[in-house]
């Protein structure tokens, strides 16, 4: 086995290097570790805009990062360590995670923390959820991952992924907000996610003997970047890649009422209606037909709107205030 304490805090790094390292070790099994800044990744199924906070994350400047594996989507900073197993899939049953949690637990409870397994994939304290895991199954391997809540910013993580379910309709899985807690409450004050790190590492080559640490090197960075250039920083991925959806939202405005129904297909709008008690001077089919084949992406929107005549369609309204009714 392999262990990789992951060098960056980004979250588009380490999401890529999960993908990168099944085509750069197709047969070894590794124990990847790493810490992202703040960040929202979200499960591979899901439609991010429907699970996120779309303005709070931009004004605080979180990172919005889909990954391989399925589930829910969860919020990652400095105070959250994340671990993932790389197995080959011939040699474990893909719906099983107490292996790979186990080690988790082994030390948690070694540590005095009464941390267990409840339902299949969540490990919780005191009835509480403290990680989250996730599989996936790629060229013959398996990734098995998952979070550890330590000492994360409660506050944010709940404002980063409160948003409005009634806004969007779509057959996407959705996030399951269980109640959640921080292990720095059962665990030594002051213990910081890198003391958690060692302690994990350690309980790792304890179990596994052959067990060897692996630093990545500037071959693998530069595939990395490139992957996450390629992939994992794009908004065709992280937002594109959606399923389709339907999304409607009223906004009141001091030139009226406006309600915006639009159908989305791969992140691109493919029909829109615009209803509402404004006054317009031009039919509003022609401003619903500008929309049709641009992204439902505030800063697409804001560069469309910026070309046309708002009044013209709406009364006395600002690019600004139009704009509330796409997000």
């Amino acid at each position: 086995m392999l262990i990789i304490d992951s060098p960056s805090t980004n979250a588009y790094f380490n999401i890529a290097s999960e993908e990168y390292l099944l085509g750069r070790f197709p047969t070894e099994d590794i124990f990847l570790l790493y810490v992202n800044a703040p960040s929202i990744i979200v499960g591979k199924f899901q439609n991010t805009l429907a699970e996120i906070n779309l303005d709070y994350v931009q004004e605080k400047e979180i990172k919005v990062v889909r990954r391989m594996s399925g589930g829910g989507a969860v919020y990652h900073d400095l105070g959250n360590l994340n671990f993932s197993f790389h197995t080959l899939l011939a040699d474990h049953d893909f719906g099983d995670f107490s292996q790979f949690t186990q080690p988790v637990l082994a030390l948690l409870n070694h540590l005095g923390v009464p941390a267990v397994l409840e339902g299949r994939n969540d490990l919780l304290v005191d009835g509480k959820k403290f990680s989250g895991n996730a599989k996936l199954a790629k060229n013959g391997k398996m990734i098995q991952h998952g979070t550890i809540l330590l000492n994360s910013e409660m506050e944010v993580l709940g404002d980063a992924l409160k948003a409005n379910p009634l806004k969007f309709i779509d057959k996407a899985t959705k996030s399951n907000r269980a109640r959640v807690t921080n292990l720095i409450h059962y665990l030594p004050e002051g213990t910081t996610t890198e003391q958690l790190k060692n302690l994990l590492t350690d309980e790792i080559i304890r179990n596994n003997p052959g067990a060897q640490r692996y630093e990545l090197t500037t071959d693998d960075i530069a595939g990395i970047e490139k992957l996450m250039q390629e992939k994992y920083e794009t908004w065709d991925w992280n937002f594109g890649f959606s399923p389709n959806y339907s999304f409607q939202k009223a906004i009141k405005v001091p030139a009226g009422f406006i309600e915006v129904h639009l159908d989305v297909v791969k992140g691109m709008i493919e029909k829109a209606k615009v209803f509402g008690d404004f006054c317009a001077s031009q039919p509003i089919v022609e401003f619903e037909a500008e929309l049709i084949g641009q992204k439902h992406e505030v800063e697409s929107l804001k560069t469309l709107f910026s070309k046309l005549d708002l009044v013209s369609y709406f009364g006395q309204v600002t690019a600004e205030e139009i704009i509330e009714g796409f997000k």
